[in-house]
């Protein structure tokens, strides 16, 4: 049995289904009984967890044979003390439970301590795991594709693309969350053999590049806007973000302008997936919802 954190999330979601597409048992862990009731009509094992809480964790991932584990953006949770409490917690629960392989995403960066925004909690996790006895395969991936789900209201609504850069045309590359699931279920059905560091490469492209893709598939007109540096955290504040994770995501665009991340793992695999699929099957739920208003 293998144990999913973040199951509702993009990235656990498409990991939970890898492996029951290939017919191994899968136990979710969420914060809401609810939120596992489809993963229970696809066959899964729930388990209603609070990743804080050390106990119920580790009964939670008690007898798996593979634990898929991140780190999940909680509301109001995001100061110092409340990441150092979950990654405790987490890794507090994989010493306690003997689980033999962990599976963890964690991000390009997470080689340095500091510096790189919310990817310094990623480095701690990785760490503490590490010191727990259990074998760590850590997926260090590059941008998610669908990172421009984040502004996808925006860019309807207003027409505005906004790039936390100088520049909007210095190509990326951007993983597809299909891609780095598929990466993980492998890993996870293969079992422990020795820790590692997994770096993923993939199709780069610009901010430019994105925002044109995301517009003709919209059928509209987008203009790309850089965010100067001086603004970033103004302008995530303005969105909603609280002042101490708009500082964290600020701090995390600086050093990607400043090319501190970077790949630094035991080796690279390569994801395929190309953005234009990502943007097709983000955007089908609206164009079902366009097709069936057009029908009444």
């Amino acid at each position: 049995m293998y144990a999913i954190t973040g199951i509702t999330g993009h990235v656990g979601g498409a990991t939970a289904r890898e492996l029951l597409a290939h017919g191994a048992p899968v136990r979710a862990l969420v914060r809401d009984a609810a939120k596992g009731t489809s993963w229970a009509k696809r066959g899964a094992e729930v388990a209603v967890v609070d990743l804080t809480d050390r106990t119920t964790l580790t009964d939670a991932v008690t007898g798996a044979d593979g634990w898929f584990v991140m780190l999940p953006f909680i509301p109001g949770a995001t100061d110092a003390d409340s990441q150092r409490r979950l990654i405790d917690s987490i890794a507090g629960a994989a010493r306690d439970s003997g689980v033999p392989h962990v599976v963890m995403l964690s991000s390009v960066g997470a080689h340095l301590p500091s510096g790189t925004g919310p990817i310094r909690w990623l480095h701690l996790l990785e760490n503490e795991l590490r010191s727990t006895g259990t074998v760590l395969s850590a997926i260090r991936s590059a941008h998610f594709q669908e990172k421009f789900e984040d502004v996808l209201d925006t860019v309807r609504n207003v027409g505005i693309y906004p790039n936390f850069g100088s520049s909007a045309d210095v190509a990326t590359p951007m993983i597809a969350t299909r891609d780095i699931g598929a990466v993980a279920a492998a890993l996870l059905l293969e079992g422990p053999t020795h820790s590692e560091v997994i770096d993923l490469d993939g199709p780069a492209y610009t901010e430019r590049q994105v925002a044109e893709k995301l517009a003709a598939a919209l059928g509209t007109t987008v203009d790309v806007v850089n965010v100067p540096r001086q603004e970033w955290v103004s302008t995530l504040e303005q969105a909603g973000v609280p002042r101490d994770f708009a500082e964290q995501v600020a701090e995390l665009h600086a050093a990607g302008e400043d090319g501190l991340l970077r790949p630094a793992g035991d080796r690279v695999h390569q994801c395929t997936t190309e953005i234009d699929e990502t943007i097709k099957h983000a955007l089908a739920p609206l164009a079902n919802d366009h097709e069936q208003l057009a029908g009444s």
